[in-house]
């Protein structure tokens, strides 16, 4: 199986944020601790070493073991690497993600396969040290509308249902009717038998999201002793009273990232802090706590708490407190021994706003590591490539600028009037020149006319252009039809194929292959021909 690779920053499907931060651009350095290299994690091990308190890991420890209780295969492997998590020269590499159904998009496991292939890479350079790939399903999340389905060969599988509290507690109920339409899609074949009793093992006999979600993860990945996290766990959160204690009386996390976001003022700040960046939660209630007038409000609720009140809730209760996007990061690294978040851009560029908040609350900032990024393809499609003297850079080009690059190279006399265009110019400057010694006020009618001249270049050009693309038109629309396969909807596979799709043509040998090619800190977007 050939592979090829592309720079994320050469990729064009990278923010300017992802890409100055991956180029470590001296503006944004202030924002982050250390930049994600093999020789960089000595000195966070050390930080973090430092900073984690001993008496954390046992209740780590344990409350894991709590969570992989009721699982039906817990690979010796797992069961490793959760008894290393006692040990103070154990730590983590850590990735996140929804509770997609049926694992929603592709990169799910690219984000598992990065973890664990970084945990692999730093053993052999760190020896002296463990390292544990952890998966923390965001089970807290309530945005159902962007878990509650997965696409198949371009059609929507979808589950039906209301969803008002966390995610991670809503019931399976209803997920037989999406099972009888997925193998409807499926059709005959091992591979497509192998793919239903998946989904039926992990969605009709469990009886929440969560723990659905847990036997899916850990069916692809527990042999490669993944660890997964339920940070939905009053265990857990007793370590995390004292932060949740520090939000709701100082609000310390919205002045924090406030003092921040100037420093991204050139991009697009991902997430503004509310004063209080926490939910308060049941089965079936996620809503923000608000502060008014020394009365604490449960947003669209008839609860509220006195100060005393809420810090009794808070000491009783503690997993009735969530942390939202702001407070996550920090919950997530105040429980493991982490080095290294793994995430995709959008979740790197909040990360960004949250430094100082450490700092303020003496927690190691982790390296921030931009996940894999793959684009899977056939040998077929790869055939195809060559015979139409594409690279794989072609490929990743918009198709607007693929199909007129081209064209230019099939036609047989220059399109391009940037020559021409540029000599109009000087003409006129030389015209301008003249208008402004003898009368000033030619000057107007001479950069009107230029205008005019160049316009008049430019429609011949795109009239030209037409004319090729129309002698060209078969072969334009083969490259065109190749590309839209590659890039379903003029977007990245990854955020819109489920393995599904993959596994039914090639069985396992989809996800060996991302482990054999995907390289954590290369920063290269991998092509994988199957």
């Amino acid at each position: 199986m050939p592979s090829d690779c592309i720079s994320y920053q050469n990729s064009g499907y990278f923010t300017p944020l992802m890409v100055d931060y991956l180029n470590q651009k001296d503006t944004l350095k202030p924002l982050y601790n250390r930049f994600p290299t093999l020789e960089n994690f000595k000195n966070q091990i050390a930080e973090k070493q430092q900073n984690y308190p001993e008496q954390s890991r046992a209740i780590l420890a344990d409350a894991l073991v709590a969570q992989y209780k009721n699982v039906e295969k817990f690979y010796i492997s797992t069961e490793h690497n959760i008894n290393l998590l006692r040990q103070n020269n154990t730590f983590t590499v850590t990735t996140g993600h929804q509770l997609n159904l049926f694992t929603g998009p592709l990169y799910f496991l690219y984000k598992i396969v990065s973890a664990i292939n970084l945990a692999k890479q730093l053993k052999e350079t760190y020896p002296d040290y463990n390292f544990v790939p952890i998966y923390w399903m965001a089970t807290e999340d309530h945005d159902f509308d962007e878990i509650n389905y997965f696409n198949f060969r371009d059609k929507k599988i979808k589950w039906n249902r209301e969803s008002t509290g966390p995610v991670g507690r809503l019931s399976t109920d209803g997920l037989d009717a999406v099972l009888k339409a997925f193998a409807v899609e499926l059709g005959p074949g091992d591979n497509a038998k192998w793919l239903t009793s998946l989904f039926e093992d992990a969605y009709l006999k469990h009886d929440n999201l969560t723990s659905a979600t847990r036997f899916l993860a850990n069916r692809f990945f527990g042999k490669h002793g993944l660890v997964i996290v339920d940070g939905d766990d009053a265990e857990l959160k007793s370590l995390f009273k004292p932060y949740v204690k520090e939000e709701l009386l100082k609000q310390t996390s919205h002045h924090k990232v406030a003092e921040t976001t100037p420093l991204l003022s050139d991009y697009n700040v991902q997430v503004n802090p509310r004063e209080i960046n926490l939910f308060y939660i049941e089965d079936n209630l996620r809503e923000r706590i608000i502060l008014q007038d020394k009365t604490y409000f449960v947003n669209n609720t008839d609860i509220t708490f006195s100060e005393s009140e809420i810090l009794s809730e808070l000491e009783n209760h503690p997993e009735k407190f969530s942390p939202n996007v702001i407070m996550r990061p920090l919950y997530e690294e105040v429980i493991l021994p982490n080095l290294c978040y793994i995430g995709g851009g959008g979740e790197l560029a909040y990360w960004l706003e949250l430094k100082s908040f450490f700092e303020s609350q003496n927690v190691t900032f982790p390296m921030l590591l931009l996940r894999n990024s793959a684009l899977i393809a056939t040998q077929k499609q790869a055939d195809k490539l060559d015979r139409l003297q594409l690279t794989w850079a072609d490929a990743f080009s918009k198709q607007h600028d693929l199909l007129n690059k081209k064209v230019q190279g099939f036609s047989k006399f220059q399109l391009d009037f940037t020559e021409q265009k540029e000599f109009l110019k000087q003409q006129f400057e030389k015209l301008s020149a003249i208008a402004q010694k003898t009368d000033i006020t030619f000057t107007g009618a001479v950069k009107a006319q230029e205008l005019k001249q160049i316009k008049g270049l430019e429609n011949l050009e795109k009239k030209l252009l037409r004319a090729e693309k129309r002698q060209h038109h078969d072969a334009l629309e083969r490259i065109a039809a190749v590309q839209n396969e590659l890039f379903p909807h003029h977007s990245l596979q990854e955020r819109r194929n489920n393995f599904s799709e993959f596994y039914l043509a090639y069985d396992g040998r989809l996800v060996d292959e991302l482990f054999r090619q995907l390289k954590p800190l290369e920063q290269e977007f991998n092509v994988i021909i199957l």
